[in-house]
């Protein structure tokens, strides 16, 4: 009968120093108006990560949750893809900022978003077309 700790020996630990990057993207197109459906927006995410796979072997890996944004008497359906370095395909986190920040451009330009805020560890960035 094998123990608790042979029968998990084969099992192997990777870890990095820790990273997190969430992008807060809201899900009304521009300002008309217009729902964004979630599916939408994962089929895009999934797109452009086959890309960052397929031309630079970069594996940025996702989770995604509603939220809502509150401020007086605005409320606003919200996504969050949160983003670590994952263990198993491990990038400088600088790189990693780069990425998150690129795929941001990308979907503010493709969900014609006028802002969006990314949350580091060690930072909180606002990317704005306007000041609208």
């Amino acid at each position: 009968m094998k123990t608790m700790f042979t029968q998990y020996s084969h099992m192997q630990r990777k870890s990095v120093k820790p990273f997190y990057g969430k992008i807060t993207i809201g899900l009304e197109r521009g300002y008309e108006n217009v729902k964004i459906d979630e599916s939408e927006m994962v089929a895009f995410l999934q797109a452009y990560q086959d890309t960052l796979i397929k031309n630079k072997k970069i594996y940025l890996s996702a989770s995604i949750s509603r939220c809502s944004i509150v401020l007086s008497g605005q409320i606003e359906e919200h996504l969050k893809i949160s983003f670590i370095n994952y263990p198993k395909f491990p990038l400088d986190p600088e790189l990693l900022k780069y990425e998150i920040e690129e795929l941001s451009k990308k979907l503010m330009y493709n969900f014609k978003q006028n802002r969006v805020v990314i949350e580091y560890i060690d930072e909180v960035v606002m990317l704005e077309n306007s000041e609208d």
